[in-house]
């Protein structure tokens, strides 16, 4: 009697059926490997990746320990520029008088610092309607005390009365011209958005977001308490700039991904990238005697402080502000090798390569073009300067306010376009190199369906 063959295993649930061979072995579906969870990395890379980062990383921890400057150092204040004493104060009453009847046409200095007009317009001022305001101090040893701030009708900030706003002191001028309207507190709308932004992030984000705001917040104590006090204690500005980018660079990196392989190659292409684009700049702004010192804002920095290697200071301005589009670059370029490896894990390392790098042309050219147009929209005013006296091209290039500008731009571009094909190589070098068998489980049990169709990746 012939006996009939045994019905089919049931698939697992959650998965699809997975394809034996005439051995016996079994061979997973390719869809089975999105639900359940990854093999991590080998044992053997894990060591070649601690190899190369820990080192690098102590060598960031001595660098922080030794440069670490324990505050900015002292000085006489210019009462110039940021340069200066200020105090809150509070709009109380604002009246309307004849411009005559205060003299605003003998060229009184009007709110905010900026420059009274001359000529034509100064007899205009003497025709038209003026405002007094009376300010109140609300912040320092002269709290109650008030002062008078005439506003001309042609000035670009009016104030009006319960208005918030910062007043500038002066203790060597006369009684009454020590204090004066220099700006706007902006406190509460600036607060609202930060606000509304972290809010956006987390909700989002979720973990994520909380971790990237948790971040963001290490990167900025890096910046005001190591990297700004250590330039102006007199270190190397390309050095801080260095050892402050990479101790940001590990900590957002490793804070917002996980300490896992994949977030380690990003470091690795972004550390490479980093290099490129610091041996560019120092070049380039040596090459083209950039001075770093072209307004008057990094003026009054030479003064203060004359130690201050200033074109060194421009080089690391280069440095910390590619970081940012660098870390978001190798992340990105990383996980597409991970995601394609796990679609398919028959790609070896070239197929790898070529599918990730598709992706990554994508990203370059939509990169440089934001970081083109960002640097434009903040020299605008500027470009608009040279449109009206209608300079040419060549003699626009040419000015060094421009030309800090352009190499900056080139110099973060350049790193930004290698660190794709960088970050993608070494990633499809790590997973096509990997060796499996070594992370602890057998080859053929390392990715198993999980129950319900759904499950947590392992870190890898």
């Amino acid at each position: 009697m012939e006996q009939s063959p045994p019905p089919p295993p049931e698939p697992p649930r959650g998965g699809h059926a997975a394809q034996h061979d005439g051995h016996g072995h079994a061979h997973g579906h390719s869809h089975s490997h999105s639900h359940g969870p990854a093999a991590p990395v080998s044992a053997h890379l894990r060591r070649v990746i601690a190899a190369i980062l820990i080192p690098f990383t102590a060598a960031v921890v001595v660098g922080l320990v030794v440069l670490w400057p324990g505050g900015a150092p002292p000085h006489e204040r210019t009462g110039v520029g940021f340069d200066r004493q200020t105090q809150q104060a509070t709009v109380a009453k604002v009246a309307e008088v004849s411009c005559a009847s205060v003299n605003a046409s003998g060229g009184g200095t009007p709110t905010g610092d900026n420059p009274a007009t001359g000529g034509d317009s100064a007899s205009q001022h003497a025709k038209g309607t003026c405002k007094k305001a009376t300010v109140r101090v609300d912040s320092g040893k002269d709290k109650g005390r008030t002062f008078t701030e005439i506003v001309q009708p042609d000035q670009p900030r009016q104030l009006h009365q319960g208005q918030k706003v910062v007043v500038a002191y002066e203790p060597s001028a006369p009684k009454d011209l020590q204090y004066s309207v220099t700006d706007v507190d902006r406190k509460f709308p600036m607060t609202l958005l930060a606000g509304v932004f972290a809010l956006a992030v987390v909700v989002v984000g979720r973990m994520r977001g909380v971790m990237a705001l948790v971040a963001l917040a290490v990167s900025f104590l890096v910046l005001t308490l190591f990297i700004l006090p250590a330039i102006l204690q007199g270190s190397n500005p390309l050095l801080v700039a260095v050892i402050g980018s990479s101790a940001i660079m590990l900590i957002a990196l490793y804070m917002c991904h996980g300490l896992s392989a994949r977030t380690s190659v990003a470091v690795l292409g972004t550390l490479v990238s980093l290099t490129l684009i610091g041996v560019l700049g120092s070049l380039f702004i040596g090459w083209a005697a950039l001075t770093g010192n072209t307004d008057d804002n990094t003026g009054l920095i030479h003064g203060l402080y004359p130690s201050i290697d200033m074109s060194g200071l421009l080089l690391a301005g280069v440095i910390i502000g590619s970081l940012g589009v660098l870390d978001d670059v190798t992340v990105t370029q990383t996980s597409a090798v991970w995601e394609l490896h796990e679609a398919n894990p028959s790609l070896g390392r070239r197929g790898l390569y070529r599918a990730a790098i598709r992706i990554g042309r994508d990203h370059i050219a939509s990169v440089v073009n934001t970081l083109v147009l960002a640097y434009a929209g903040a020299a605008l005013p500027l470009l608009l300067l040279f449109s009206i006296a209608q300079s040419s091209v060549g003699t626009v290039a040419n000015s060094e306010l421009v030309a800090e500008e352009i190499v900056r731009t080139l110099v973060g571009s350049i790193g930004l376009v290698a660190s794709v094909p960088v970050t993608t190589a070494l990633a499809a070098l790590v997973v096509a190199a990997d060796r499996p068998g070594e992370a602890g489980a057998p080859v053929g049990r390392q990715r198993t369906p999980a129950r319900g169709g759904r499950g947590r990746r392992r870190k890898r």
